[in-house]
Protein backbone atom coordinates (compact mmCIF):
# COMPACT_ATOMS: atom_id res chain seq x y z
CA UNK A 1 0.00 0.00 0.00
CA UNK A 2 1.47 3.41 -1.11
CA UNK A 3 1.19 6.71 0.38
CA UNK A 4 -0.86 7.64 -2.14
CA UNK A 5 -3.73 4.77 -1.59
CA UNK A 6 -6.75 4.47 0.46
CA UNK A 7 -6.70 3.44 4.02
CA UNK A 8 -9.92 3.19 6.07
CA UNK A 9 -9.84 4.82 9.66
CA UNK A 10 -8.94 1.15 11.23
CA UNK A 11 -6.55 -0.11 9.06
CA UNK A 12 -3.05 1.85 9.79
CA UNK A 13 -0.52 2.18 8.36
CA UNK A 14 1.91 3.60 10.88
CA UNK A 15 5.26 5.64 11.04
CA UNK A 16 7.60 2.73 10.30
CA UNK A 17 5.56 1.00 7.53
CA UNK A 18 4.01 -1.81 9.24
CA UNK A 19 0.35 -2.08 9.83
CA UNK A 20 -1.96 -2.41 12.82
CA UNK A 21 -5.77 -3.01 13.21
CA UNK A 22 -6.68 -1.04 16.19
CA UNK A 23 -10.17 -2.73 18.19
CA UNK A 24 -12.98 -0.36 20.24
CA UNK A 25 -14.11 -1.88 23.59
CA UNK A 26 -17.64 -2.33 21.91
CA UNK A 27 -16.33 -4.36 18.94
CA UNK A 28 -13.88 -6.69 21.36
CA UNK A 29 -16.81 -7.40 23.90
CA UNK A 30 -19.17 -8.08 21.07
CA UNK A 31 -16.68 -10.50 19.15
CA UNK A 32 -15.78 -12.88 22.54
CA UNK A 33 -19.62 -12.86 23.18
CA UNK A 34 -20.73 -13.99 19.62
CA UNK A 35 -18.07 -16.78 20.60
CA UNK A 36 -20.20 -17.53 24.46
CA UNK A 37 -17.97 -15.64 26.82
CA UNK A 38 -19.18 -13.21 29.44
CA UNK A 39 -17.49 -9.94 30.24
CA UNK A 40 -16.28 -9.57 33.45
CA UNK A 41 -14.11 -6.72 33.36
CA UNK A 42 -12.38 -4.55 31.33
CA UNK A 43 -10.18 -1.31 31.53
CA UNK A 44 -7.88 0.66 28.79
CA UNK A 45 -4.25 0.86 29.89
CA UNK A 46 -2.78 4.18 28.88
CA UNK A 47 1.25 4.38 29.06
CA UNK A 48 3.71 7.04 27.48
CA UNK A 49 6.83 5.63 25.44
CA UNK A 50 9.89 7.70 25.67
CA UNK A 51 12.61 7.18 22.57
CA UNK A 52 15.23 9.86 23.97
CA UNK A 53 17.39 9.66 21.35
CA UNK A 54 14.61 10.38 18.79
CA UNK A 55 13.54 12.66 21.09
CA UNK A 56 9.85 11.23 20.80
CA UNK A 57 7.31 10.29 23.34
CA UNK A 58 4.93 8.21 22.03
CA UNK A 59 1.08 7.70 23.41
CA UNK A 60 0.18 3.65 23.81
CA UNK A 61 -3.00 2.84 24.38
CA UNK A 62 -4.31 -0.76 25.17
CA UNK A 63 -7.89 -2.49 26.26
CA UNK A 64 -7.32 -5.36 28.84
CA UNK A 65 -10.53 -7.76 29.58
CA UNK A 66 -11.48 -10.87 31.51
CA UNK A 67 -14.22 -12.97 30.26
CA UNK A 68 -15.37 -16.22 31.41
CA UNK A 69 -17.04 -18.78 29.59
CA UNK A 70 -20.75 -19.01 29.46
CA UNK A 71 -22.18 -22.06 31.19
CA UNK A 72 -25.10 -22.10 28.49
CA UNK A 73 -22.47 -22.52 25.59
CA UNK A 74 -23.09 -25.50 23.39
CA UNK A 75 -20.61 -28.55 24.37
CA UNK A 76 -18.84 -30.60 21.64
CA UNK A 77 -19.02 -34.66 21.03
CA UNK A 78 -15.77 -34.82 24.35
CA UNK A 79 -17.71 -32.77 26.58
CA UNK A 80 -15.68 -29.53 25.40
CA UNK A 81 -17.58 -26.08 24.63
CA UNK A 82 -18.11 -25.84 20.76
CA UNK A 83 -17.32 -22.05 20.11
CA UNK A 84 -17.57 -22.60 16.71
CA UNK A 85 -21.05 -23.22 17.08
CA UNK A 86 -21.53 -19.48 17.31
CA UNK A 87 -20.08 -19.09 14.32
CA UNK A 88 -22.44 -15.93 12.56
CA UNK A 89 -23.03 -15.41 8.75
CA UNK A 90 -20.17 -12.52 9.02
CA UNK A 91 -17.74 -15.13 10.61
CA UNK A 92 -18.37 -17.35 7.55
CA UNK A 93 -17.58 -14.65 5.21
CA UNK A 94 -14.37 -13.73 6.70
CA UNK A 95 -13.43 -17.82 6.68
CA UNK A 96 -14.49 -17.52 2.91
CA UNK A 97 -12.65 -14.72 2.41
CA UNK A 98 -9.26 -16.29 3.98
CA UNK A 99 -9.31 -19.21 2.05
CA UNK A 100 -9.78 -16.68 -1.27
CA UNK A 101 -6.69 -15.09 0.08
CA UNK A 102 -4.64 -18.00 -0.07
CA UNK A 103 -5.23 -18.52 -3.61
CA UNK A 104 -3.28 -15.92 -4.46
CA UNK A 105 -6.72 -13.26 -5.06
CA UNK A 106 -6.17 -9.66 -3.34
CA UNK A 107 -8.75 -9.07 -1.21
CA UNK A 108 -9.06 -5.53 0.38
CA UNK A 109 -10.39 -5.84 3.94
CA UNK A 110 -10.03 -2.47 5.07
CA UNK A 111 -13.93 -1.98 4.71
CA UNK A 112 -14.78 -4.71 6.83
CA UNK A 113 -12.87 -3.09 9.81
CA UNK A 114 -14.47 0.09 9.18
CA UNK A 115 -17.20 -0.82 12.01
CA UNK A 116 -14.31 -1.47 14.60
CA UNK A 117 -14.31 2.58 15.13
CA UNK A 118 -14.79 5.92 13.83
CA UNK A 119 -11.53 8.27 14.54
CA UNK A 120 -9.25 10.11 12.13
CA UNK A 121 -6.66 12.84 12.92
CA UNK A 122 -7.34 16.11 12.49
CA UNK A 123 -5.19 18.52 11.14
CA UNK A 124 -5.63 20.61 13.93
CA UNK A 125 -2.96 17.97 15.45
CA UNK A 126 -0.17 19.37 14.27
CA UNK A 127 3.65 20.64 14.61
CA UNK A 128 5.42 22.94 12.57
CA UNK A 129 9.30 22.05 11.87
CA UNK A 130 11.80 23.35 10.45
CA UNK A 131 13.70 22.31 6.44
CA UNK A 132 16.39 23.71 5.21
CA UNK A 133 17.89 23.48 1.86
CA UNK A 134 20.49 25.92 -0.19
CA UNK A 135 18.54 28.79 -0.48
CA UNK A 136 15.54 27.63 1.43
CA UNK A 137 14.12 27.62 4.98
CA UNK A 138 10.92 25.86 5.27
CA UNK A 139 8.44 26.14 8.43
CA UNK A 140 6.04 22.28 7.31
CA UNK A 141 2.89 21.68 9.32
CA UNK A 142 2.82 17.84 9.82
CA UNK A 143 1.38 15.28 11.90
CA UNK A 144 2.65 15.23 15.68
CA UNK A 145 5.47 13.03 16.72
CA UNK A 146 2.64 11.36 19.22
CA UNK A 147 0.58 10.58 16.66
CA UNK A 148 2.50 9.17 14.26
CA UNK A 149 2.37 5.73 15.00
CA UNK A 150 -1.55 5.78 14.58
CA UNK A 151 -1.29 7.63 11.18
CA UNK A 152 -3.46 6.69 8.88
CA UNK A 153 -1.50 7.87 5.73
CA UNK A 154 2.09 8.01 6.23
CA UNK A 155 1.85 11.00 3.48
CA UNK A 156 0.79 13.18 6.62
CA UNK A 157 5.06 12.79 7.93
CA UNK A 158 8.30 14.22 6.89
CA UNK A 159 10.46 11.63 5.76
CA UNK A 160 14.27 11.72 5.42
CA UNK A 161 14.18 11.01 1.97
CA UNK A 162 12.88 14.09 1.06
CA UNK A 163 14.66 16.02 3.14
CA UNK A 164 18.12 14.38 1.35
CA UNK A 165 16.77 14.96 -2.23
CA UNK A 166 15.36 17.92 -1.56
CA UNK A 167 18.92 19.31 -0.42
CA UNK A 168 20.45 17.81 -3.48
CA UNK A 169 17.40 19.62 -5.67
CA UNK A 170 18.72 23.12 -3.99
CA UNK A 171 22.63 22.44 -4.34
CA UNK A 172 22.13 20.86 -8.01
CA UNK A 173 18.97 23.71 -10.01
CA UNK A 174 20.00 21.21 -13.69
CA UNK A 175 18.16 17.99 -12.18
CA UNK A 176 15.04 20.06 -12.58
CA UNK A 177 15.66 23.29 -14.83
CA UNK A 178 13.37 24.30 -17.24
CA UNK A 179 11.58 20.25 -17.15
CA UNK A 180 8.17 19.85 -16.82
CA UNK A 181 8.72 18.40 -13.18
CA UNK A 182 6.15 15.39 -11.06
CA UNK A 183 6.69 14.44 -7.67
CA UNK A 184 5.35 11.09 -7.32
CA UNK A 185 3.42 10.47 -3.69
CA UNK A 186 5.14 13.84 -2.42
CA UNK A 187 2.87 13.85 1.04
CA UNK A 188 1.62 16.95 2.56
CA UNK A 189 5.19 18.34 3.02
CA UNK A 190 5.88 19.13 -1.10
CA UNK A 191 9.52 20.17 -0.28
CA UNK A 192 11.05 18.74 -3.04
CA UNK A 193 8.46 20.12 -5.58
CA UNK A 194 8.93 23.53 -3.53
CA UNK A 195 12.26 23.70 -4.16
CA UNK A 196 11.92 22.36 -7.88
CA UNK A 197 9.81 25.03 -8.21
CA UNK A 198 12.61 28.01 -8.02
CA UNK A 199 14.04 26.37 -11.19
CA UNK A 200 11.30 25.03 -13.40
CA UNK A 201 8.13 27.24 -14.77
CA UNK A 202 5.73 24.07 -13.79
CA UNK A 203 5.91 21.66 -11.26
CA UNK A 204 2.86 19.21 -10.34
CA UNK A 205 2.89 17.77 -6.96
CA UNK A 206 0.98 14.55 -6.35
CA UNK A 207 -0.63 12.01 -3.95
CA UNK A 208 -3.44 9.74 -3.60
CA UNK A 209 -4.58 10.94 0.17
CA UNK A 210 -7.08 13.94 0.20
CA UNK A 211 -6.10 14.65 3.77
CA UNK A 212 -2.16 14.96 2.67
CA UNK A 213 -3.13 17.42 -0.05
CA UNK A 214 -5.00 19.62 1.89
CA UNK A 215 -1.99 19.95 4.16
CA UNK A 216 -0.02 20.16 1.36
CA UNK A 217 -1.78 22.89 -0.04
CA UNK A 218 -0.99 24.26 3.21
CA UNK A 219 2.65 24.06 3.32
CA UNK A 220 3.36 25.66 -0.11
CA UNK A 221 1.12 28.64 0.56
CA UNK A 222 2.56 29.71 3.64
CA UNK A 223 6.05 28.68 2.44
CA UNK A 224 6.63 29.55 -1.53
CA UNK A 225 7.26 33.40 -2.85
CA UNK A 226 3.69 34.87 -3.82
CA UNK A 227 5.92 35.46 -7.17
CA UNK A 228 6.29 31.04 -7.53
CA UNK A 229 2.90 30.71 -6.06
CA UNK A 230 1.48 30.10 -9.89
CA UNK A 231 4.48 27.44 -10.72
CA UNK A 232 3.22 25.03 -8.30
CA UNK A 233 -0.03 22.92 -9.23
CA UNK A 234 -1.11 19.97 -6.74
CA UNK A 235 -3.38 17.31 -7.89
CA UNK A 236 -4.51 13.79 -7.15
CA UNK A 237 -2.90 11.08 -8.28
CA UNK A 238 -4.12 7.64 -7.19
CA UNK A 239 -1.54 5.27 -8.64
CA UNK A 240 -2.68 2.67 -11.73
CA UNK A 241 -5.33 4.99 -11.99
CA UNK A 242 -5.99 5.66 -15.64
CA UNK A 243 -8.55 8.63 -15.53
CA UNK A 244 -5.47 10.11 -12.55
CA UNK A 245 -2.84 9.27 -15.15
CA UNK A 246 -4.86 10.77 -18.13
CA UNK A 247 -5.75 14.29 -15.98
CA UNK A 248 -2.02 14.48 -15.66
CA UNK A 249 -0.85 14.22 -18.40
CA UNK A 250 -3.23 16.77 -19.66
CA UNK A 251 -1.89 19.64 -17.19
CA UNK A 252 0.35 20.87 -19.48
CA UNK A 253 -2.12 21.33 -22.04
CA UNK A 254 -0.33 19.52 -24.73
CA UNK A 255 -0.40 15.74 -22.90
CA UNK A 256 3.57 15.15 -23.69
CA UNK A 257 4.46 14.23 -19.80
CA UNK A 258 6.76 14.98 -18.06
CA UNK A 259 10.25 15.46 -18.38
CA UNK A 260 11.51 14.91 -14.81
CA UNK A 261 9.83 12.37 -12.36
CA UNK A 262 11.01 12.33 -8.41
CA UNK A 263 9.52 9.98 -5.82
CA UNK A 264 10.96 9.84 -2.22
CA UNK A 265 10.29 6.72 0.22
CA UNK A 266 7.32 5.22 -2.07
CA UNK A 267 8.94 1.90 -2.55
CA UNK A 268 8.11 0.50 0.73
CA UNK A 269 5.14 -1.56 -0.13
CA UNK A 270 5.71 -4.56 -2.23
CA UNK A 271 2.31 -4.42 -3.58
CA UNK A 272 2.42 -0.89 -4.52
CA UNK A 273 5.73 -0.66 -6.98
CA UNK A 274 4.36 -1.97 -9.70
CA UNK A 275 1.57 0.35 -9.75
CA UNK A 276 4.41 2.95 -9.02
CA UNK A 277 5.77 2.48 -12.58
CA UNK A 278 3.29 2.02 -14.61
CA UNK A 279 1.85 5.31 -13.19
CA UNK A 280 5.20 6.75 -14.17
CA UNK A 281 5.38 5.11 -17.31
CA UNK A 282 1.98 6.38 -18.21
CA UNK A 283 3.04 9.94 -17.31
CA UNK A 284 6.36 10.11 -18.25
CA UNK A 285 7.42 12.21 -21.64
CA UNK A 286 8.83 9.75 -24.53
CA UNK A 287 10.25 12.60 -26.25
CA UNK A 288 14.08 13.54 -25.24
CA UNK A 289 14.94 16.69 -25.63
CA UNK A 290 18.49 18.83 -26.67
CA UNK A 291 19.43 18.63 -23.42
CA UNK A 292 18.26 15.89 -21.48
CA UNK A 293 16.60 12.42 -21.68
CA UNK A 294 13.27 12.30 -19.57
CA UNK A 295 14.02 10.51 -15.92
CA UNK A 296 12.52 8.92 -12.79
CA UNK A 297 14.81 9.48 -9.79
CA UNK A 298 13.55 7.66 -6.66
CA UNK A 299 15.10 8.09 -3.53
CA UNK A 300 14.54 6.09 -0.58
CA UNK A 301 15.50 3.83 2.51
CA UNK A 302 15.25 0.13 1.99
CA UNK A 303 12.24 -1.42 4.20
CA UNK A 304 10.73 -4.53 3.29
CA UNK A 305 11.14 -3.99 -0.81
CA UNK A 306 14.58 -4.96 -1.57
CA UNK A 307 16.40 -3.56 -5.54
CA UNK A 308 15.98 -6.32 -7.20
CA UNK A 309 12.34 -5.84 -6.66
CA UNK A 310 12.31 -2.26 -7.92
CA UNK A 311 14.76 -3.33 -10.26
CA UNK A 312 12.43 -5.88 -12.02
CA UNK A 313 9.12 -4.05 -11.96
CA UNK A 314 10.77 -0.87 -13.68
CA UNK A 315 12.43 -3.29 -16.15
CA UNK A 316 8.51 -4.43 -16.68
CA UNK A 317 7.36 -0.94 -17.39
CA UNK A 318 10.50 -0.31 -19.81
CA UNK A 319 12.55 1.62 -17.72
CA UNK A 320 16.05 0.82 -17.70
CA UNK A 321 18.45 1.64 -14.90
CA UNK A 322 21.17 4.56 -15.74
CA UNK A 323 22.86 5.09 -12.63
CA UNK A 324 22.90 4.42 -9.15
CA UNK A 325 23.89 5.77 -5.39
CA UNK A 326 23.74 3.39 -2.64
CA UNK A 327 24.43 4.58 1.02
CA UNK A 328 27.10 7.10 -0.52
CA UNK A 329 28.81 4.85 -2.41
CA UNK A 330 29.22 5.48 -6.27
CA UNK A 331 29.45 2.64 -8.88
CA UNK A 332 30.47 5.08 -11.61
CA UNK A 333 31.35 8.56 -12.06
CA UNK A 334 27.86 8.82 -13.39
CA UNK A 335 25.14 10.88 -13.25
CA UNK A 336 24.32 10.61 -9.32
CA UNK A 337 28.11 11.59 -8.15
CA UNK A 338 28.30 14.71 -9.90
CA UNK A 339 24.94 16.01 -7.60
CA UNK A 340 27.73 15.36 -4.53
CA UNK A 341 30.80 17.34 -5.91
CA UNK A 342 31.47 20.10 -4.25
CA UNK A 343 28.75 20.42 -1.63
CA UNK A 344 28.42 18.43 1.54
CA UNK A 345 25.14 17.46 1.50
CA UNK A 346 25.53 13.97 2.71
CA UNK A 347 27.02 14.41 6.10
CA UNK A 348 23.69 15.90 7.55
CA UNK A 349 22.12 12.81 6.79
CA UNK A 350 25.34 10.67 7.43
CA UNK A 351 23.37 8.30 9.49
CA UNK A 352 20.48 7.53 7.09
CA UNK A 353 20.84 4.30 4.76
CA UNK A 354 20.01 6.70 1.58
CA UNK A 355 19.67 4.78 -1.75
CA UNK A 356 19.09 6.83 -5.22
CA UNK A 357 18.54 5.35 -8.27
CA UNK A 358 17.57 6.94 -11.74
CA UNK A 359 15.82 5.48 -14.73
CA UNK A 360 15.03 6.24 -17.87
CA UNK A 361 13.18 4.76 -21.11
Amino acid sequence: MSKGQQISENFYVRGDGTRAYYFSNEYLVDLFSKCGLTLEEICVHNKQVENRSLELVMNRNWIQATFTLNSASPQGPNGQHDLLAYEGEDDKVVTDTSKKKSSGEEIDLSEDFCNMFGTSHSLDEVQIIGVKAKGHDFKIRMLRKEYQHTCRSTGLMLWESAQFMCCLLAENPSIVASKRVLELGCGSAGICSMVAASFTPFVLATDGDEESLDLLRQNISSNMEPNLLSRIMVRKLFWGNEDDMKAVRELHGNGVGFDCIIGTDVTYNPDAILPLFKTARGVISEKANEDSVPALILCYIQRRVDEDSILSNATSQGFRLVDKWINGVHESNGTISSWFSGNDVCSAFRHTVLSVLYFEL
